[in-house]
């Protein structure tokens, strides 16, 4: 194992690249949609799962989206009975904050917003710093049906944190009220006059709509700041969102640039982007739920295999669960495993655990490793410190749900589940360029 990854893509034009798709992707709708706009242009297909797919075929470039979610396919020009899946999976939501019912709120003349918490964010990080309202409104449509509308705006919104003079203690451990202390102001003036609904629909994607036409919406709270490259030579960038939008970033790119190898090969490469990880992914569009099966079975159905070659298919298929993980933080060095400890720049994470909350295993680690050497990518592994509990991811529910061998990978990070996270921009370029490597394996 290389302890220091190849020359891949240049890795300032990825990390930039990256930085445009998480500034495209305030939210998991944004972010499905922003995957889905790429695909388009590379001549990626959308299929509706209401309609019989055989009249369109599966064959070659196809997506479909659900709610947050996406899952995209590139199937060989010869594909056969036997071909298995080569499946990226990754997530498209972060943790933070979610708008509640009824989300208008007035005190001594400051405009607020009602929030829930939303998976377990670092609350702190979200504190004084400007933030955007981002996610979907389902209006009443011309013809009495519901229809969806993104909707984005700038930054509008700030949660102030209390001042020091008022907190002389606030340095020794500040302690933040899930309900008091985290709603967001957005504006000043009369209560009658606030409308958070109203912001909302004048910033719906093509154009203002009526807020009076809303019946529903999922929208949560998103930094705006755009991400930034820094650091000594340009190696570190910034950004909200890395955890996850980082991994679907490698696996989309990964998939439009091999899309040519992909179908010149024997395998069918997969990118299923779900929503709803960071709150326990069971959901219909979330990992847990039947979205990949759906599509899997769909795909199946449409190149006319039989049940028995499906389940064929599926025991010689694969799965990367590419999701962020841990780098050794500097200040906090006790925090992780002492032998095992991967540092910023020296290639993504192999993700371990006794338990199985990463699904990993020997065989898993083999494939990892081959995919790493033909892409000239050196890799580290990542095991946590005993005293320190295991997070999960996608990786145990889509191995569990399908039976396929899954192996957890991602980069490292900083500061993770930050409203503002921190990676090396090599890494970045290198877990796509070993994503490329997988599906065309």
């Amino acid at each position: 194992m290389d302890p220091r990854p190849a020359p891949t893509a240049d890795p300032l034009s990825t990390a930039e690249d990256l930085g445009r798709y998480v500034l495209d992707s305030p939210s998991s709708f944004h972010a499905a949609h922003a995957a889905a706009a790429r695909l388009e242009e590379a001549g990626f297909t959308r299929l509706d799962e209401t309609v019989d797919w055989s009249g369109t075929g599966v064959r070659g470039r196809r997506y479909v989206l659900r709610d947050g979610a996406l899952i995209a396919w590139t199937t060989p020009a010869d594909v056969t009975p036997a071909a298995g899946f080569r499946i990226l999976g990754a997530h498209t939501d972060s943790p933070g904050f979610k708008l509640k019912p009824r989300p208008t709120t007035t005190a001594h003349d400051w405009y607020q917003a009602g929030v829930e918490v939303y998976g377990g964010p670092l609350l702190n990080s979200w504190l004084d710093r400007e933030l955007r309202l981002a996610g979907r409104l389902v209006l009443r449509g011309d013809d009495g049906a519901p229809v969806e509308r993104l909707t984005a705006t700038g930054p509008v919104a700030r949660i102030p944190q209390l001042a020091i003079h008022l907190d002389r203690e606030a340095n020794k451990g500040l302690q933040l009220d899930r309900q008091q202390h985290v709603q967001p102001i957005w504006g000043v003036g009369r209560p009658e006059d606030a409308d958070v609904l109203a912001l909302l629909a004048e910033h719906a994607a093509g154009g203002p709509v009526d807020p009076e036409g809303i019946l529903g919406y999922d929208v949560v709270l998103a930094d705006a700041q755009p991400p930034a490259v820094f650091g000594h030579g340009g190696t570190l960038l910034a950004s909200g969102r890395l955890d996850n939008l980082s991994s679907v970033h490698a696996g989309l790119s990964a998939l439009l640039r091999e899309a040519e190898a992909v179908e010149a090969g024997r395998h069918i490469a997969v990118l299923a982007a779900f929503d709803h990880e960071e709150i326990g992914s069971g959901t219909r569009s979330g990992a847990a739920g039947p979205f990949l099966e759906d599509v899997l079975v769909r795909v199946a159905d449409g190149l006319g295999r039989t049940a028995a070659e499906h389940r064929r298919a599926l025991a010689g298929s694969v799965c990367l669960s590419a999701d962020a993980g841990h780098l050794v933080h500097p200040n906090y060095q006790g925090h992780h495993d002492p032998v095992n400890r991967p540092v910023p720049g020296a290639g993504p994470l192999l993700k371990i655990n006794a338990d199985q909350r990463y699904a990993t295993d020997a065989v898993g680690a083999g494939i990892w490793a081959e995919a790493c050497g033909r892409a000239g990518v050196g890799y580290q592994e990542f095991v946590s410190n005993n005293r320190v509990p295991c997070g999960s991811t996608i990786g145990p529910i889509t191995a569990a749900r399908l039976g396929i061998r899954t192996i957890d990978v991602g980069i490292g990070l900083l500061s993770m589940h930050s409203a503002r996270e921190l990676c090396h921009v090599d890494d970045v370029a290198a877990l796509g360029a070993v994503a490329g490597a997988f599906f065309t394996a």
